[in-house]
């Protein structure tokens, strides 16, 4: 029998490997909807195959990509004598089954949490590993490695299947110019199909889109693709959304957020009030009654909103707590794929309320019972102007493993009163910032108010807000106080619909306190999360010229009332005509309100275009 020839045979290798690999990444699209999606019904077999259907370029252009290197391999097997080829590859493909069983489990894991398919960002949360999976059980870590474990395993067997022949290979005789030469040709097509064919555009996780249903259309990209797209992306901010010519954007965008003090409501007493600051972990109107959300689970923050001066339409910026926190603080709306957090060369650039106050001569102090290091919140807060900080590490050792994240809301407001108390006691005018975190996966908190974990969780920081409240109200901290209410982002609850519905970025923003004595009152116009900076400094007659992109709503000017916010490439625009939903990979709205001539898209387009040109500069 007629043993097959080298270039016979590495043309065979290379041809099933190509195929395997896109077999692999047909088959982990409904695996990936059965586990990112089991809560949901309505997925047939229909969507399943259009699923694969539409995800099949991405495949192939990934494919092409690992098969580079085995294409170079097998040029250098014919024409270097003794070349361990099956060797190489066998470890290559012990290289690609580990890393793809790992971006496939780190992505169906993460999707219900984050929503949005695996990028870049996993690997600044994986540089604190006891933060990054302080959401998720030990048994669901020991899980998920053994199916990373099988997932590896099984792509390694296909993959391998091919690599049989090579023991039963003739010598290469003289076939070593033909063999090179028409794998060297092979590499023509492979660079084609990485690129995405010969159209102008080149391949990206948009190829895939297909659907109005933003999860269908998520379970057909490719997650290798998306993580490794997410890593080339440019660091020239400027290049990243450039939408619009500069003189449309400039029409369009220019003195958008541009609101002078004139004809202000004004809601304080005095100029010079006390600031506490809370930041609720994820509380979004979805858990708040008062604000189209569940009934039942936060009656104190409805306590509040009626006693004082709540903004009912108030949207979070961002999706991430390192987002909406320099959202709030520096008054600055939320990026799509940056967190400036993480930039300090940026972020030291940006005014913020702590800093603004400390040049008023108030003491400022940060206040948070989780891991102050985490996604570079540290730096940021002292670069922000905060003069002292309190985290996990000043609670004992049985208080700071109370909740999976850290101190529990329940201890941490009790510390948070007494922090307060020493700053009443030194005598000068302080600003404090509190952030909570028991309302954040897993939801396991010692409350026991409702039997779902997420709105009980919700409703136990809510009882621990009520107490500290009516604790606060029956002290002399009270007189003087102003208490500014809010959340760093929204949460989906139910999981249902599009991930990045307004409903699910909007959030409380609540004025309180014996030192507002206006109203108690409603304000119905949209706002932005980073809006709060410039209105709250207003009321106190400080300066917020420096903040660009921060709005005093309170103003008689505030006519060209909007909110604006950004999820994970991409952003929504909302006015008094409706809102446009706005998602950059597919390049067009996949929600939106009648908007015929598309003007809500394009404001939208210029502001996240300027955003980027500011942080550019900057």
């Amino acid at each position: 029998m007629k043993k097959p020839l080298i270039l016979e045979t590495r043309l065979g290798i290379l041809l099933w490997h190509y195929f395997a690999m896109v077999l692999v990444f047909m088959v982990e699209k409904p695996l990936f909807m059965l586990y990112a999606e089991s809560k949901s019904s309505g997925y047939g077999v229909s969507d399943v195959f259009q699923v694969v259907g539409h995800g099949l370029p991405i495949d192939f252009s990934v494919a092409a990509y690992l098969l580079l290197l085995p294409v170079v391999l097998a040029v250098i097997s014919v024409i270097a004598d003794r070349f361990p080829f099956k060797k190489i590859m066998q470890i290559y493909d012990i290289a690609v089954a580990v890393l793809l069983s790992f971006i496939f489990a780190g992505d169906a894991a993460l999707y219900p949490f984050w929503g949005y398919k695996l990028d870049a960002g996993i690997f600044f949360y994986l540089k604190t590993p006891g933060e990054a999976f302080a959401s998720v059980s030990v048994w669901m870590v020991l899980l998920g490695l053994i199916s990373v474990m099988l997932l590896a395993w099984l792509i390694y067997r296909l993959l391998v299947i091919s690599l049989t022949p090579m023991d039963r290979m003739l010598p290469r005789e003289n076939r070593k110019l033909l063999a090179s030469v028409s794998y060297l040709v092979l590499l023509g097509p492979l660079f084609i199909v990485m690129r995405g064919g010969f159209k102008e555009s080149t391949m990206n996780v948009g190829h895939a889109y297909y659907s109005k249903d933003q999860f269908l259309n998520h379970s057909a990209v490719n997650p290798a693709f998306s993580l490794l797209s997410s890593l080339s992306k440019t660091d020239d901010f400027s290049l990243m959304y450039d939408y619009l010519p500069e003189e449309q954007r400039s029409q369009l965008a220019d003195g958008l957020f541009q609101v002078p003090d004139s004809a202000c409501v004004g809601l304080l007493s005095t100029s010079r009030p006390n600031v506490l600051l809370l930041i609720l972990e994820g509380f979004g109107a979805d858990f708040i009654g008062e604000l189209g959300g569940m009934q039942g689970v936060a009656p104190n923050m409805e306590r509040l909103m009626e006693s004082g001066v709540s903004f009912t339409s108030c949207y979070a910026g961002s999706y991430r707590t390192d987002r909406g926190l320099v959202c709030v603080i520096n008054g600055h709306p939320g990026l799509p794929k940056t967190s400036i957090m993480k930039i300090p060369a940026k972020s030291a650039s940006l005014p913020s309320m702590a800093g603004q106050m400390a040049d008023a001569g108030y003491t400022t102090q940060f206040v948070y019972g989780g891991d102050i290091n985490f996604t570079n919140m540290k730096s940021w807060l002292y670069g922000a102007g905060y003069e002292t900080v309190v985290s996990d590490v000043d609670f004992s050792a049985s208080e700071r493993h109370s909740n999976a994240w850290g101190v529990n809301d329940g201890i941490a407001f009790p510390r948070l009163f007494e922090e307060l108390q020493q700053r009443e006691s030194d005598g000068a005018p302080w600003f404090v910032t509190f952030l909570s975190l028991s309302s954040h996966e897993p939801f396991e908190v010692p409350y026991n108010g409702f039997e779902e974990m997420q709105p009980n969780a919700f409703a136990y920081t809510d009882s621990c807000l009520g107490a500290f409240v009516d604790t606060l109200r029956n002290s002399p901290i009270w007189d003087n106080l102003l208490l500014v209410v809010t959340a760093d982002h929204g949460f989906r609850y139910p999981a249902q619909g599009n991930a990045q519905a307004p409903h699910v970025h909007h959030i409380p923003f609540i004025m309180a306190g014996g030192a507002v004595s206006y109203g108690p009152c409603r304000f119905d116009m949209p706002i932005n999360q980073a809006d709060i900076a410039a209105t709250v400094l207003s009321q106190m007659n400080l300066g917020h010229s420096g903040f660009l992109f921060s709005r005093n709503v309170l103003s008689g000017a505030y006519t060209n009332q909007f909110a604006f916010y950004t999820f994970n490439n991409g952003f929504c625009y909302i006015d008094g005509t409706g809102a446009s939903l706005f998602d950059a990979d597919a390049g067009l709205c996949v929600e939106e309100d009648p908007d015929p001539d598309g003007h809500r898209t394009d404001i939208g387009k210029a502001i996240l275009q300027t955003l980027h040109d500011d942080l550019e500069r900057r």
